[in-house]
């Protein structure tokens, strides 16, 4: 992170404090997943009672260069040149020209080296993937591939060059830059064709929720939820039955329907104003647009972590991205059939898609990102032709694409809010997009959430204990489109009181236009139990009709 100078300073008065207590230890500091600046790599070189410095070099080539320029004498330097983040091979000639570079500053007894963190953000290992073609695995590292390849690099250092693995590897990127199945002539003219245009709706927001509260219909204060309603024993097992092919597409489609017309007809009975279809069919917000998307390819065990007991299989980018056809519009248009209220065409935005999947690193994030928020507007375009009045498009992950550099964040804000933009540049004024973030601090890319000109914005709220509204109340930040400020927690089985929904409700009155104002869970609903969404979810909709009535009494 960017630190100041007396941030910087207590690094520095705290390493001498511990100098006297890690004598005789060997201490390795470990710096990674961007560059160093230089008043930081100059602290960071000086501590005191360190004996090694761990640099990340795939994300820090201008730590190169300070490197280069100047490294403290008797220290060893552990050189992160093998990529911790991605799953791409390395390029071994490339590693190896930088690690002999870094022999002439640091000499050869004290250079060591490493990846550029953990692994922990990598797949375990190539040999537990069957269904990879080999061709694609040729391009891949996983943890255990790329702890040969550091083995690799150190070996060659050293006088011990294994040429039948630089060989392969050399082979293996000369396919990779050559192959046909990366490059689709059509995206990359789709996607140059972007540039000079902002993408922005024809439109202002007040003029379009106009023209939506004409044909929707809604309440005062309306309600609805993320999208996903509880994933059951039973559904996995149809899907996974499915997928093995053990049961017909059409006893499939039967199965699903018919959990679509459960959750219709429970949100009827709730009263919802705004409806979703649950998702039945759907195993994770990104792996599902994934399986349908060119450009994408899938592991059968390449598990990481996502936060505590979770882990996810990210698909991997490897190629040009497009839509052979629709996603979404048969079961959203199936779902719409069942109700005469607002049924939400459900998708994953582009910039979610991009930061939770292995992204190619043979082009720009950016453009990578463009073409997937072309494909996803082809389906934004198809939902709208079928009927569909509102659209979710989630972008659950764009905080956590942010830079840790401050002089690098806005030109990924730019990008990222663009790519959303994108998606729903061309629809009518009378189509509402809505889009959904959750679990991150948002106030401080406030502007950049109000710059994505969504009609409706939900948002994570109660679980940060209503830090997202401090923005409004203390920033004295102006909103003027729709916003829903999650209610209750999603991840937590407690059932919150109507009079505790309220009281949210109310807080949020307080800095939020009752015309703008939803009422919704933090997120989906997939992780819990029908016998606890059902009782939260009427609480919810219990606790909007009560500020109705409250706002008409005081009028």
């Amino acid at each position: 992170m960017d630190l100041d100078s007396h941030k910087l300073h207590a690094f520095t008065h705290a390493y001498k404090e511990l100098e006297s207590s890690v004598s005789g230890l060997n201490v390795l500091i470990e710096t990674y997943f961007a560059d160093l600046p230089a008043d930081a790599y100059n602290t960071v070189t000086a501590l005191k009672g360190v004996t090694a410095i761990g640099f990340d070099l795939v994300r820090g080539s201008n730590t190169l260069d300070l490197i280069k320029n100047r490294y403290p004498p008797g220290k060893y330097l552990f050189a992160g040149v093998v990529d911790g983040r991605n799953i791409w091979a390395n390029d071994l000639d490339a590693s190896l020209s930088t690690l002999q570079a870094l022999e002439g500053v640091v000499g050869k007894d004290k250079l060591v080296v490493s990846t550029s963190c953990s692994l922990l953000h990598t797949a375990v290992d190539l040999v537990n993937e069957t269904k990879l073609d080999e061709e694609l695995k040729s391009w891949l590292a996983f943890a255990a591939q790329k702890l040969l390849e550091v083995n690799g690099l150190a070996k060659a250092l050293s006088g011990q060059k294994d040429e039948a693995f630089y060989s392969a590897n050399a082979a293996a990127h000369a396919s990779r830059r050559s192959s046909p199945r990366v490059t689709d002539e059509d995206v990359q003219i789709a996607t140059a064709a972007l540039k000079g245009s902002d993408h922005r709706r024809a439109t202002n927001v007040s003029a379009r929720l106009e023209a939506q509260h004409e044909k929707l219909n809604l309440p005062i204060i309306p309600t609805t939820t993320i999208g996903s309603f509880p994933q059951t024993l039973e559904l996995r097992k149809i899907r996974r039955e499915y997928k093995a092919s053990t049961i017909s597409e059409e006893d499939y489609v039967k199965a699903i329907k018919e959990e679509i017309e459960a959750v219709v007809k429970l949100q009827e009975e709730l009263d919802i104003d705004v409806l979703v279809h649950g998702e039945p069919e759907r195993n994770d917000m990104v792996e599902y647009f994934g399986e349908q998307l060119s450009g994408f390819a899938f592991t059968v065990n390449g598990w990481v972590q996502s936060y505590g007991s979770r882990c996810v299989k990210p698909p991997i980018i490897y190629s040009d991205v497009s839509r052979p056809k629709s996603m979404t519009v048969f079961w959203s248009k199936l779902a719409q059939s069942m109700t005469q209220r607002p049924m939400k065409g459900m998708l994953t935005g582009p910039v979610t898609i991009l930061n939770w999947s292995f992204v190619r690193n043979d082009q720009p994030r950016n453009e990578t990102c463009y073409q997937i928020a072309l494909a996803i507007k082809n389906e934004v375009e198809d939902l709208e032709k079928a009927g569909i009045g509102v659209i979710q498009i989630d972008e659950a992950a764009l905080r956590e694409g942010l830079p840790l550099r401050k002089s690098e964040q806005q030109f990924y804000l730019d990008w990222a809010v663009h790519s959303f933009r994108i998606t729903n540049s061309a629809v009518q004024d009378t189509t509402q997009i809505h889009t959904h973030m959750c679990y991150s601090n948002f106030n401080d890319i406030i502007d950049s959430i109000i710059d994505m000109d969504a009609d409706v914005i939900t948002i994570e709220n109660s679980r940060s204990d209503e830090k997202l509204l401090s923005v409004f109340r203390e920033g004295g930040v102006k909103y003027g489109a729709g916003m829903g400020p999650g209610v209750y927690d999603i991840h937590s089985p407690r059932i919150p009181s109507t009079e505790e929904i309220v009281d949210r409700v109310n807080k949020m009155l307080t800095v939020l236009d009752s015309k703008f104002l939803w009422v919704n869970p933090d997120c989906g609903l997939k992780t819990r139990k029908y016998s606890e969404v059902k009782p939260a979810l009427s609480n919810m909709v219990a606790a909007a009709k009560l500020a109705r009535i409250n706002l008409a009494a005081n009028k």
